[in-house]
């Protein structure tokens, strides 16, 4: 997902949002405090809520949802209709969603985010924690086989919702990546980019070559078959950033 696409979603989510329009901690504060100072006696867990007002309640409005729907589906070049025929869910439906007219079931819900190629916690961002996430360079995960001439390092977090993942990978020389013991396929959706740091490698993608200088920076699919070989006789290193989310229609 691109830097900007990140940056208007983080604007439509103003907080987590707790589902089935469950209401934020400061809300639920706030409705005992109404019903204190009315002089009337808790109500029971069977109550309905009272209806919440101000900042926190636009929070957790439909509007949010719909906004980051809306978002995530221009994003993906997709039209109501297309989306309908990939969820399963109707365009008016959808389209009534994305205005904040209604607020959609959990089982709604879940399938405009299998339409999306998301999980309904990466749509509804409840994985998420901390707007900054800091790795130190001592906490990076490291993996690949020196034997077999890959090595390399996760250089984000590994928490959940993170929504991006930056990783370095050295090849010695003949050596390439895609080896039994390297990181599994990427989730449906995901887009990869890739810079050349030193040396040259080719990427192999989906049946394809494609040969890459010092320098030289490629993006593509990455829940499609591929790997990276060093072909030259010296050491090879590069950058790749794995988004999850939408691919490019």
């Amino acid at each position: 997902m691109s830097r900007s696409l990140t940056a208007a979603c983080d604007e439509a989510i103003a907080s987590v949002i707790t589902y089935a329009r469950m209401a934020s901690v400061d809300e639920r504060r706030g409705s005992k405090r109404r019903v204190a100072g009315a002089g009337k006696t808790p109500a029971s867990r069977s109550a309905k809520a009272p209806e919440p007002h101000g900042p926190a309640a636009d929070a957790v409005a439909p509007a949010v949802v719909g906004a980051r729907v809306k978002v995530l589906r221009e994003a993906a070049g997709l039209s109501l209709r297309d989306l309908a025929e990939r969820s399963g869910v109707s365009a008016p439906m959808l389209s009534q969603v994305e205005r904040g007219e209604t607020s959609p079931t959990l089982t709604v819900a879940a399938r405009i985010a299998a339409g999306l190629d998301l999980r309904l916690s990466q749509l509804l961002r409840l994985d998420e924690g901390g707007a900054v996430t800091v790795v130190r360079a001592t906490q990076r995960t490291r993996g690949g086989n020196r034997r077999r001439g890959h090595s390399f390092e996760v250089l984000t977090s590994s928490q959940p919702g993170q929504r991006a993942e930056l990783s370095r990978h050295t090849l010695a020389p003949g050596a390439a990546t895609g080896a039994a013991d390297d990181p599994p396929m990427h989730e449906p959706g995901s887009r990869e980019t890739a810079l050349v740091e030193r040396g040259s490698v080719v990427l192999v993608c989906d049946g394809q070559r494609y040969e890459l200088g010092e320098g030289d920076c490629v993006t593509f699919d990455s829940d499609l078959p591929h790997h990276f070989e060093n072909p030259s006789d010296l050491e090879a290193a590069f950058l790749a950033v794995v988004a999850a989310g939408l691919r490019r229609s």
